[in-house]
């Protein structure tokens, strides 16, 4: 647990504030419509994440009016969850898809909503600060084909390496 916060808060540090050029965050979000759980489809790896499977978000509203985010997943290496909470606030405008969170202190990394579906079988496009980081989130453990290839397709024209994507095993 401790080494995937200490790797989450290098992505945080590297990170920071910031979107990539190509990617604009959805403009008619609404908090309410995406708080609950989510299951993570598909991502661009990193050292935080590297080698987790069943792995979830949670997002719920905060005493100070901004987000819990509560992640989880299972290390097969390890055979235990790992969890990470953190806190998510908007950037600008509360309706714009743009948000920053932070896993360690004051230290805040980019969470840009670049596509959204957030009914019960919804998913969301999600973008770092730059094109390394990437995902594909679902209100289920499995998506269609063709939310797969809109995803890869939408990533793709922005800029993402989509080649190296990791499909995340759900149960």
């Amino acid at each position: 647990m401790r080494k995937t916060v200490l790797m989450l808060s290098a992505l945080l540090l590297a990170g920071c504030l910031g979107m990539p050029e190509t990617v604009t965050p959805v403009s008619d979000f609404k908090l309410n419509n995406y708080l609950g759980k989510w299951y993570e489809i598909a991502r661009l790896d990193h050292s935080f994440e590297r080698g987790l499977s069943q792995v979830t978000a949670e997002y719920s509203l905060n005493a100070d009016g901004g987000v819990l985010v509560i992640n989880r997943g299972f290390s097969e290496t390890d055979n235990e969850w790992k969890e990470a909470k953190g806190k998510a606030y908007f950037v600008g405008a509360d309706s714009e898809g743009y948000l920053k969170v932070s896993f360690f202190g004051p230290f805040y990394g980019s969470y840009v909503v670049f596509a959204l579906e957030p009914q019960e079988d919804g998913y969301a496009f999600i973008s770092g600060p730059n094109t390394d980081y990437l995902w594909l989130l679902a209100r289920t453990p499995s998506v269609k084909a063709d939310v797969i290839s809109r995803f890869v397709e939408m990533s793709e024209a922005r800029g993402f390496d989509t080649k190296n994507l990791v499909y995340v095993q759900q149960k």
